[in-house]
Formats: structure tokens, sequence, C-alpha cells
């Protein structure tokens, strides 16, 4: 069987299973609209997925998913913003009371990063300069000496960019206003999916502690 055969054997068995299980739920959502209350900025590696992660059933997040789950700052320039029209929609059109930046272990765009020569390399410019929204998390963890290894120099990156990521969404004029209201609560969030472990950034230590 090829991969597209699984991938229609796999909607068969949603559509005699999953979707007559919870058809009613299902029908509301597709009647009444979507409602969520969370927003996640998520990884678009295919082993990282939020639903599954936090065990969610439809309608109950809206997820945003990129190369490296970056939140680039806001900017006027430019008419391509996919990311920052995605988080639009969530905070000013669906109102979400929480958004969730969900970085994870072993990430391909952060290793990129810290592997690539400055992101002069042919071929991949677009990966190149939408990770350069990371610099500044790269240019953190080679400044350090107690990360001599490329695996620990990328956990580090991992979890600066999840930081800088959160920095960048109060750069947006109405998430700034709605944090500031307490109407909007931001959170940094890193799963390894070799443990199962989730660490959510706690804002008082500025650490990543166990959820």
């Amino acid at each position: 069987m090829s991969a597209i055969e699984q991938l229609i054997a796999g909607y068969r068995r949603f559509r005699g299973g999953y979707y007559e299980a919870n058809r009613e739920r299902l029908v509301d959502l597709a009647r009444y609209g979507q409602s969520p209350r969370i927003a996640v900025v998520a990884c678009c590696d295919s082993r990282v997925d939020p639903a599954v992660i936090t065990d969610s059933t439809p309608g109950e997040l809206f997820v945003v998913r990129n190369v490296a789950n970056l939140v680039p700052p806001c900017e006027g320039e430019g008419i391509w913003h996919g990311t920052s029209a995605a988080l639009q929609f969530a905070v000013c059109g669906l109102e979400v009371e929480d958004l969730v930046v969900l970085g994870h272990a072993r990430c391909g765009g952060i290793r990129s990063l810290l592997e690539g020569p400055g992101g002069d390399r042919a071929g991949d410019k677009f990966i190149a300069d939408w990770m350069s929204v990371a610099d500044e998390a790269r240019k953190r963890v080679l400044d350090r000496a107690d990360l001599p290894t490329l695996e620990e120099q990328a956990h580090a990156c991992e979890l600066a960019a999840i930081e800088i990521s959160l920095a960048n969404l109060e750069t947006f004029p109405w998430i700034r206003e709605r944090t500031e209201q307490a109407r909007l609560h931001l959170h940094g969030w890193y799963y390894d999916m070799m443990s199962g472990d989730l660490l959510q950034l706690d804002a008082s230590s500025g650490r990543f502690v166990s959820v």
C-alpha cells in the first residue's frame, strides 16, 4: 500500500469510526462555527501534533504551524504574513484567552540555524530567511561556554527561540493590549518526544519546569 493509499484508508477509518461516534459535535462545529479558547503556535514537524500531545478534540485548539514554531516581530512591510495573519484572526477574531508557543526537542529548523553558514546556502533561502527570526537565540547559545556539544547547543537554542517568540508576540499592539488587560495569557511550552515530558516557562524564575 502506498503512502497516499494509507492516508485514504485512514480517512475511511475516521469516517466510519470517529466521525460517526462524534457526529453531533462535528455537525455543531460546522453549523455554528468554532470558538476555541486556546491558540497554539507549533512546529510543522510531523512528529509533534499539538492536538495529540494535549489530547484535544476538534474545535478546542486554533493551531498555527510553521518551521520551528517561530513568531516574527510585528512588521508593516510586505504582504505575505501567514503566521501574523493567523495570530490576528485567533486573537482579534476568535478572542482566544490563552496563546501557547509550543517548541520541541530535536527541531530540524533550529539545527539548521546552528549548522548553517549564516543562511547563505543555495536553495535554502526561504528556510534561512525564516529562521533569521531566531538569530538572537543562536547568538545567545554560541556565546555560552558551558555548551560544548551541538546537542546541548540545539536544546538551549530551542528554549531560547520560544522566549524570543514570546517577546515578539508582545510587539503586536493588539496582543500587548490584551495581555496588559489580562484578557490574553501567553505561555511557552517545550515538548521532548523522547521522554514524553512537557515543560513550561515559569515567568517568575525564567526557567522551564515540568507541568
